[in-house]
């Protein structure tokens, strides 16, 4: 390299992987784990969920999980299945939730019919994280949640004072983050609702110009959307990546990739981050998100995430 060539300014991609951990609060927490499944606390109710990865014996004895409210039974491997509702929440009609909070975010618990109880706990590492992201980004910086389900992420940074844009498929999901802003009393905040295919949307708002402080980028493995468009992760998340980071503004302060594939990693996630920011400068750091045991015992690895921060002071 000559002396007359410019340092380079791509990200700085950690060498090493992290781990963000997700340990209990007032309305949930993990109790106990062993035999393919999970015994988790959710507001005032307890629930067993199956998972795969918890290969160890459970600590608690067997009367601990048999007095679970609810327990899921899957019928595929695609997480769909049904609940069998019993004790305090036996008498639960269809669609009856129960209220929720994750510090001043509020948010309504449901079963859902793919073992989901429309949030994910594990991710409120990335809330956290997100909180401070946005307070460093300056006064209502712009930010774009794409496949906001819930829309729990979407609050906790309008709560910090950012305009949020939350972007998801599904009508009755967007339904519901509205329901979750009502009862955070942020109705009124600057968040745009949006059903649309994210892809549709984020090709659109690169031809606007159209420009964010920061991006979370949450895809599922495999997802429809309300036209019928058809999202694989594997094929369709190296060209949504190179889109979102045409979106970020010159200011722009974070890019968040999440994922929950099996065949996916972190490494890999870290590595279309770096591909996608060259030239952006900042760093790059990746992982998995964990759910720790209550007692503290046990964790189990969640989802595998990559994200981009710009440097401190970096305009």
């Amino acid at each position: 390299m000559s002396s007359a060539e410019p340092p380079s300014h791509d990200p700085q991609v950690a060498d090493l992987p992290s781990v963000m951990r997700t340990r209990g609060w007032a309305d949930y927490g993990l109790i106990d784990s062993g035999n393919g499944r999970k015994l988790e606390r959710y507001g005032r109710f307890t629930v067993v969920r199956p998972e795969p990865q918890c290969l160890w014996t459970p600590a608690l004895p067997a009367s601990a999980w048999e007095a679970a409210d609810a327990v899921f039974d899957p019928t595929d491997e695609e997480d769909a299945g049904r609940w069998k509702l019993k004790g305090r929440t036996a008498s639960f009609g269809n669609g009856e939730t129960w209220p929720l909070a994750w510090g001043d975010v509020k948010f309504n618990g449901r079963f859902t019919s793919f073992r989901h109880l429309a949030f994910f706990p594990e991710q409120a590492a990335n809330w956290e994280w997100l909180d401070a992201a946005v307070r460093a980004a300056g006064p209502q910086p712009k930010v774009l949640n794409l496949f906001g389900y819930t829309g729990v992420a979407s609050l906790a940074m309008a709560a910090t004072g950012a305009a949020v844009t939350h972007v998801d498929a599904s009508k009755r999901a967007v339904a519901w983050a509205r329901e979750n802003a009502a009862l955070s009393g942020l109705a009124d905040q600057p968040i745009r609702w949006i059903t649309e295919d994210a892809r549709k949307y984020v090709q659109r708002e690169v031809r606007r110009g159209s420009r964010y402080e920061g991006i979370i980028l949450d895809p599922p493995k495999y997802g429809r959307g309300p036209d019928g468009e058809v999202w694989r992760l594997f094929e369709d998340l190296p060209e949504l990546a190179g889109l979102c980071a045409e979106l970020l503004s010159e200011n722009a302060q974070f890019l968040v990739l999440n994922a929950y594939a099996e065949r996916i990693s972190g490494a890999a996630l870290s590595g279309l981050l770096a591909d996608k920011l060259k030239g952006r400068g900042g760093r790059i750091e990746w992982g998995e998100l964990a759910l720790v045991q209550e007692d503290g015992a046990r964790e189990i690895g969640m989802s595998f995430f990559a994200r981009w921060q710009a440097s401190e002071g970096q305009a």
